[in-house]
C-alpha cells in the first residue's frame, strides 16, 4: 500500500489530498477563491498567489486529518508544477519540496493537464488505457492519446481561447456573473439551443486542434451589433439571453464531441475519458455519453468533484509515476 499526499495550486484552487494506491481517496480538500476574484470577472494572479500562501498549510492539515494518517504513514509527496500561473505554482511546489525534505519522503512532479487527462481512472478497478482524453477547462482545451500514465501523446490543442475561457467571456457579454461556466449553463437550461446558428470552427476536416475565439466574437456581435462591443444587451429579454446562452453552449459542445470522436477514429481507440472543469457541464456529459454509445466507444467521466482543479488527481497520477521511477529531486521548479 502506497499513500500519497497531493498538492495542487496551479490557478485559483488551493487543494490537498491523500490517496492510497492511486485509486482510494482518503481525504480531499479544495478551497475555492471565487469570492476573491468575482468582482474582477476573472482570476487575478497576484491575489491567487497570496491566497494560496494563506490557505495551503490549513488545507494540507485538513486533508491529512480527513485521511486519518500521520506523516509517517505518507509514502511520497506529489505536486503539480506545470502548467499554470507561475506565482500560484510556486507556492505549491515550495510547500511540496519543503514537506518532502522535512519528512524524508520522495517527491514527484505532475503535469496539471495530464492529471486531468487521467482523473477519470481514479474510481476504476482497472486502468482504461489506451484511451482518448479530452481535457477542457478555463485554460486548456486539448486531446491526448493516453497509452499509459507515463505515455501521453498530445493530439490537439487550442489555437486561441480555451472552451472554459470562452464560457467566461460569453457570461461577461451576457452579464450572467462569475464563474462563467456554471452561469452560462444555468441560463442555457431554459433556452433554445437552435435559436442562433453560431459558427462551429473545425479548422479543417482532419484537424484535432480547437479554436473558440470566433464563437466568442460571434456572440459579442450578435448581442451588440457587428463591430460593436456595447449597447445591445438592454434590448434583449431574459428569454433572448437564455437562447443565446443555449445556442453558444450547443456550438461548443458540438465541436468538443466531434473532435473527440474523430480522435478516437483516427487512433483506433475504443475508450474515451475526459477531465477539466468544463466536463462538469451537463450538456457536454450527455452529448459525450450519446455520441460514444452510438460509436460503440466506452466512456469514463470523472465524478463532479474531480472535474475542477483538485489534488486527488495529482496524488493519483503521482503514485503511478512513482511506480515507474519518476522521482524528482529538490531542484524542480514551477513552469508556467
Amino acid at each position: 500500500m502506497t499513500t500519497v499526499l497531493g498538492i495542487e495550486t496551479s490557478c485559483d484552487e488551493t487543494a490537498a489530498a491523500v490517496v492510497c494506491d492511486g485509486r482510494r481517496v482518503l481525504g480531499s480538500v479544495v478551497a475555492s477563491q471565487f469570492d476573491l476574484h468575482a468582482k474582477y470577472g476573472g482570476v487575478v494572479p497576484e491575489i491567487a498567489s497570496r491566497a494560496h500562501i494563506e490557505r495551503l498549510d490549513g488545507i494540507v492539515a485538513e486533508a491529512i486529518g480527513q485521511a486519518g494518517v500521520g506523516r509517517d504513514q505518507i509514502d511520497l509527496v506529489a505536486v503539480s508544477n506545470t502548467p499554470g500561473l507561475v506565482g500560484s505554482l510556486l507556492i505549491g511546489v515550495t510547500a511540496a519540496k519543503t514537506l518532502a525534505w522535512a519528512w524524508s519522503k520522495p517527491l514527484v512532479a505532475v503535469s496539471h493537464v495530464e492529471a486531468h487527462a487521467t482523473s477519470a481512472a481514479i474510481d476504476l478497478a482497472a486502468p482504461p488505457w489506451p484511451a482518448i482524453a479530452l481535457v477542457v477547462s478555463g485554460g486548456h482545451t486539448s486531446l491526448f492519446h493516453v497509452r499509459d500514465y507515463d505515455a501521453i501523446e498530445t493530439l490537439g490543442v487550442t489555437t486561441d481561447d480555451a472552451a472554459g475561457e470562452a464560457f467566461d467571456k460569453v457570461a461577461s457579454i451576457l452579464d450572467l456573473g462569475y464563474p462563467g461556466g456554471p452561469a452560462v449553463e444555468r441560463a442555457a437550461d431554459v433556452g433554445d439551443p437552435r435559436a442562433v446558428d453560431f459558427p462551429r470552427t473545425m479548422l479543417g476536416a482532419d484537424s484535432l486542434d480547437f479554436s473558440f475565439s470566433g464563437i466568442k466574437t460571434a456572440v459579442l456581435y450578435h448581442v451588440h451589433g457587428h463591430g460593436r462591443t456595447s449597447g445591445g444587451l438592454e434590448r434583449l429579454s431574459r428569454q433572448d439571453v437564455a437562447d443565446i446562452a443555449a445556442s453558444f453552449q450547443q456550438a461548443v459542445v458540438d465541436v468538443l464531441t466531434r473532435k473527440t470522436l474523430l480522435a478516437a477514429e483516427k487512433t483506433g481507440a475504443q475508450t474515451v475519458v475526459a477531465g477539466g472543469g468544463v466536463t462538469a457541464n451537463r450538456a457536454l456529459r450527455r452529448r459525450l455519453e450519446q455520441d460514444c454509445r452510438e460509436a460503440g466507444v466506452a466512456l469514463h467521466l470523472p465524478p463532479m468533484g474531480y472535474c475542477t482543479d483538485n489534488a486527488a488527481m495529482v496524488a493519483a497520477l503521482g503514485y503511478h509515476l512513482f511506480r515507474r521511477g519518476r522521482v524528482c529531486d529538490l531542484s524542480i521548479s514551477a513552469m508556467a
